[in-house]
């Protein structure tokens, strides 16, 4: 029995330098295979790199906004103005002369519900115990003050008011020159488009312009051609006045039959110019130069072939005031 084990004991010493060695072996073919193909990654290394590319994604998007938004502020400046502007056209805020209706809905009393803002933007409301300030305020605001008001005497628990303008005087502007019906123009807004204004002043056909005079306001002038001019925001206090569009010229010079200063008309076109300083002297005269004011009183020359205006292989360009025509050859 000794005997057997102690050959046992033999044999594993003999046996163990192998299996060291197929240990070793086997580890370091591990090693060429994860040099050569990468190790599959794990949740939290792929997870980590997807938000890192959603980082990169949103992250030009967010320089972007940044840039914009710094660039972007004069803008957004003028952008909230016009807001401003805008939301003042469907606001009414009471003012000195303006006749309130105030009902209290669920009374019996036969009082009178018309009320006048008076000096001071005061009105006599006997129910909350004499006169109330209300100038300043819109008709909800007023309603909710009186609301609490009579709550607050214990005057009527669940009192229901309601409070409208039944005459408009406070908010006014004034209309001259080229209208049909000058003077005092009330407003039931904050503010109004000029169109709304100019629509109860009736403009003459010979108006052109509008000279719109604000307090603490430098002098607006537009033009009524102009598409966008009717929208100007007309403020209570103001002062319209139309006038007629003073007279533009163009001037036409060099192989025309009447050369000299033109009336300008808006519209016309540099063959209608030609034509109307008599046409040409000699019909093979084709080379015409425009001549342009432009920034800081520079002039700006473009040379047009008249046959290839007629020809329809160039535009027939449209006439500025001031402009300087001269057919060369």
């Amino acid at each position: 029995m000794k005997k057997i084990l102690s050959t046992a004991i033999l044999l594993v010493a003999a046996l163990s330098p192998f299996c060291s060695t197929f240990a070793q072996t086997e580890t370091g073919s591990q090693g060429p295979r994860s040099a050569d193909k990468p190790a599959s990654e794990s949740p939290n290394n792929s997870s980590n790199k997807e938000s890192a590319k959603a980082i990169d994604k949103d992250a030009p998007a967010r320089d972007a906004a940044d840039d914009a938004g710094k660039g972007s502020a004069p803008a957004g400046a003028n952008t909230a103005t016009d807001s401003k502007e805008a939301s003042l056209t469907g606001t009414y805020k009471v003012g000195v002369g303006d006749v309130l209706d105030i009902r209290l809905l669920n009374s019996t009393t036969g009082r009178s519900t018309l009320f006048t803002v008076m000096d001071g933007g005061l009105i006599e409301f006997p129910l909350v115990g004499g006169s109330m300030s209300v100038a300043g305020l819109t008709t909800d605001e007023i309603q909710a003050r009186l609301t609490a008001e009579l709550k607050r005497r214990a005057v009527q628990e669940d009192a229901q008011i309601t409070v409208g303008v039944r005459q408009y005087a406070s908010h006014t502007v004034t209309v001259t020159g080229l209208v049909g019906i000058q003077g005092t123009k009330i407003m039931r807004r904050e503010a109004v488009p000029l169109y709304v204004i100019l629509a109860e002043a009736q403009p003459r056909l010979d108006a052109g312009r509008v000279t719109i005079m604000r307090a603490d306001s430098p002098t607006l002038t537009i033009d009524l051609s102009e598409p966008s001019s009717l929208n100007v925001i007309i403020r209570p206090g103001d002062v319209i006045n139309l006038t007629g569009r003073p007279q533009d010229f163009y001037y036409i010079a060099g192989r025309v039959n009447y050369p000299g200063q033109k009336v300008f008309q808006t519209g016309i076109t540099l063959l209608q110019a030609i034509l109307a300083a008599g046409g040409l002297t000699r019909q093979q005269e084709n080379i015409v130069e425009l001549s342009r004011e432009g920034a800081g009183g520079r002039l700006t020359t473009t040379r047009y072939n008249l046959k290839q205006i007629k020809l329809g292989k160039a535009q027939d360009p449209r006439l500025q005031p001031g402009d300087r025509i001269e057919v060369v050859r």
